[in-house]
């Protein structure tokens, strides 16, 4: 029996052997074949090759077969990566926009190089450096203005028709992952802190917060923790949040890629703030990654309930591989299983359907696990909240004032000529400031269409093929001329929804992120439903 099992380890052992030599042999002769490709194509063909061009796009390709997270990352991005992992990089603080072949700035941030030097929203760039910024795209000039700390930049700029230049020195640009904290609910009673990324020291500032907030009111009644629209980031920081509010030696997030050795199992090492208060999270679709961590984390220990609407669905870890001539790779490198033991992972890369799309996880294949506490969750398809709130849409109305730069333009020229509002926290769109707006929309001549006007044009098109055309014209025509006497009523009908875009626009010029965060509280259904569920 001992000489039987000698044998058949032997012959497993020799298999693995020989299928480990035969793909040694395919990688050697692929190689071979790219790098042959590649000379002939150099010596060749009929125009010259930029070498590190066509590379770069033979492993964007490659990369592109993988998933969307596996990425490589030439010297001439790190600027990019920094921005990326650590939330910070060298350049002069703004966000900026392309409408048609200009660029414009959308928002300066607080406290750095462009807003100190009095940058505002809606100036034109005319010039980066001497360079013109005309016909060229949002990245080009977005990593002109970029570089090493404390290098300079010229910036060319037009407002309300007049031209000015503004030197600045490139800061080391770091992006707050709290850009605000405070007290919301009636009686403000309930702590509130939006975490915007997990970047380096995520933890730490939610920690502060939330400390912040207990220190200032000891009988706080719950706490909400906002990852609404959070991408996610470093793993670490999602563990030491998650810490906060559950025991030290907590199993949070376990990972199990291809390679064994390097599988692990991320636990709270830090004394928690507070076990026993109410916590509530609040995502939605664009919540992912480390935020599912969190989120999923809480709801699998019973510790918060999950508030909003079903996440992304990222269970993917990536890690970053130094390379030659100072490049990076990003890849994909295991699964992540939060404390049930589930995996949110929602789309399964390794299957693709018959246009080469990766396919999401059937619903058969999705799997039953237990919270903590006994409650069923599923794997699959990311964190399902436990309480949902239908997500509110923008009206075509809404679609047309944002695609137009309605809003935005008027905030630009509202801000240039009223030196202050009311604080974030108390301002509202009067009557008067909301007819002053429909007057301009007037000025503008605003159209736009709706899926009913749409769907009369079709159906116009199709009576006339049918030659049913003339028989319904007097109908088709009825139909439209009600809808227009509709539309008419639109900025009534959605002035709730369009007073909110205004506000927003307005906050962010007078009160910037910290303000627009702020002035949105009030009237947040998502946030409003988390407050009634830790009252319970």
């Amino acid at each position: 029996m001992k000489k039987i099992i000698v044998i058949v380890i032997c012959c497993l052992s020799l298999g693995v052997a020989q299928a480990q030599e035969d793909r040694g042999f395919e990688i050697a002769k692929n190689l071979e074949i790219f790098s042959a490709v590649y000379k002939n194509l150099n010596m060749n063909y009929v125009d010259d090759v930029d070498p590190g061009k066509t590379i770069k796009v033979a492993i964007d390709a490659m990369l592109a077969s993988m998933d969307p997270y596996t990425n490589y990352f030439p010297e001439s991005q790190m600027e990019d990566v920094k921005l990326q992992l650590l939330g910070q990089y060298g350049g002069v603080g703004a966000l900026i926009m392309q409408r048609g072949d200009s660029i414009f700035i959308s928002e300066p941030y607080k406290g750095l190089p462009a807003a100190e030097a009095g940058i505002k929203a809606g100036d034109r760039i005319v010039a980066v450096d001497g360079q013109s910024t005309k016909g060229k795209k949002t990245p080009d000039v977005s990593s002109a203005m970029r570089g090493q700390a404390g290098t300079e930049v010229k910036l060319t700029l037009e407002r309300a028709g007049k031209t000015f230049d503004c030197t600045l020195k490139r800061r080391e640009i770091k992006l707050p992952n709290v850009p605000y904290y405070g007290f919301v609910g009636k009686d403000k009673d309930y702590g509130y802190i939006k975490l915007d990324e997990f970047t380096t020291d995520a933890a730490k500032h939610v920690r502060e917060a939330f400390v912040a907030l207990k220190k200032e009111k000891p009988d706080m009644k719950g706490v909400v923790l906002d990852l609404r629209g959070n991408g996610g980031g470093l793993m670490n920081e999602a563990v030491d949040i998650v810490n906060i509010w559950v025991p030290k030696g907590t199993l949070v997030v376990e990972t199990k890629g291809k390679v064994a050795s390097k599988n692990t199992k991320s636990y709270t090492h830090l004394a928690p703030e507070d076990t026993e208060i109410p916590v509530a999270v609040l995502i939605d679709n664009a919540s992912a990654s480390a935020s599912e961590i969190v989120s999923g984390s809480l709801q699998d220990l019973d510790r918060a309930v999950i508030v909003g609407q079903r996440s992304y669905g990222k269970g993917l870890v990536q890690n970053i591989l130094p390379m030659a001539y100072n490049s990076q790779m990003k890849v994909t490198v295991s699964k992540y299983y939060i404390p049930s033991g589930r995996c949110i992972q929602a789309i399964d890369y390794s299957h693709r359907d018959e246009n080469g799309k990766a396919v999401k996880v059937p619903d058969s294949l999705k799997t039953a696990f237990k919270t903590r506490a006994g409650r069923t969750v599923y794997d699959g398809f990311g964190i399902e909240p436990d309480v949902e709130v239908e997500p509110e849409y923008m009206s075509n109305l809404g679609v047309a004032l944002a695609q137009k730069f309605l809003v935005f333009d008027y905030a630009t020229d509202y801000y240039r000529t009223h030196k202050e509002i009311a604080p974030a926290g108390e301002f509202e769109i009067s009557d008067e400031m909301y007819a002053d707006f429909c007057r301009y929309l007037k000025e503008k001549n605003l159209s736009y269409s709706t899926v009913t006007e749409r769907v009369i044009k079709e159906l116009r098109e199709v009576a006339k093929e049918e030659k049913y055309d003339t028989a319904i014209a007097g109908q088709l025509k009825e139909m439209e001329a009600a809808l227009e006497r509709e539309k008419e009523g639109d900025l009534q009908k959605h002035r709730t929804e369009v007073c909110e875009m205004l506000k927003a626009e307005l906050l962010n010029r007078y009160y910037y992120d910290e303000g627009r965060i702020e002035g949105a509280l009030k009237a947040d259904k998502v946030l409003l439903r988390a407050i009634d569920e830790l009252k319970k």
